[in-house]
């Protein structure tokens, strides 16, 4: 499956154990309730073989573009500095590996039925939001 399926805009429809997920991320109170409350929509773009991805809900918005399999610095939505990597594997999945401090986390996007399934896990603390493209 190539990149051009996760193209387009998809709005958040379901939320598993996000606030587990950013305390893991030492994502502080405040931003852990805001993070909680918030529906983002996500658009995935793609410029030549550049693809960015952009994160907007009514409290923040945040956008992030990337090569696949090239390392690039990402400014997160919580503040973190990353250095990241994304790459598409054989079964079809976007996978984004963030690591700062020491610490590490992985972002696993996967199409599921015409859903945008986003997995993340952090230390074995995971979270899962399902998107539906508008």
């Amino acid at each position: 499956m190539a990149i051009d399926a996760f193209l387009g805009k998809w709005c958040l429809i379901s939320s598993e154990g996000f606030e587990e997920y950013m305390k893991e991320l030492g994502v502080g109170m405040a931003m852990r309730k805001m993070g909680s409350m918030a529906k983002p929509d996500v658009y995935i773009i793609k410029d030549g073989d550049t693809i960015t991805v952009k994160t907007e809900s009514t409290f923040k918005t945040s956008q992030f573009s990337f090569k696949l399999g090239e390392k690039f610095e990402e400014n997160t939505l919580d503040g973190r500095k990353t250095q990241t990597l994304v790459s598409l594997k054989d079964d079809g999945s976007l996978i984004q590996e963030q690591e700062w401090d020491g610490k590490k986390t992985i972002i696993t996007r996967k199409l599921v039925d015409g859903q945008l399934v986003v997995e993340c896990d952090m230390n074995g603390v995971k979270c899962v939001r399902v998107y539906q493209k508008a």
